[in-house]
């Protein structure tokens, strides 16, 4: 999402903003298991002029070379908007506007 934008994180970290994680909520429904293979869906659900609000979901796709959908875990972030003195900056108008 963010690279969609022309971005990419360390320019961000270049222009003192930064993005800390404020809340995170994980479910697991399923174990993962090494060398399964997993895709992380993400979403914008909301947010603000200061914070970015995220659903993810995290997908076995391959196990043991077979391919296979089963969701191991939904999450949802809730990430702030800081300089690096930790004090709360406006987002970015094209982070605002990622849907």
């Amino acid at each position: 999402m963010l690279r969609a934008t022309g971005r990419t994180y360390a320019s961000m970290e270049e222009q003192d903003i930064l993005l800390v994680i404020v809340k995170m909520e994980v479910r697991y429904r399923r174990p993962v298991k090494y060398d399964d293979v997993l895709e992380i869906r993400t979403r914008r659900t909301g947010g603000g002029r200061v914070k970015i609000e995220h659903e993810y979901e995290i997908a076995v796709v391959e196990r043991a070379g077979v391919s296979c959908e089963e969701v191991a875990a939904v999450a949802s972030t809730t990430l702030g908007c800081v300089g690096r003195d930790g004090k709360p900056r406006v987002l970015p108008d094209e982070l605002i506007q990622i849907d």
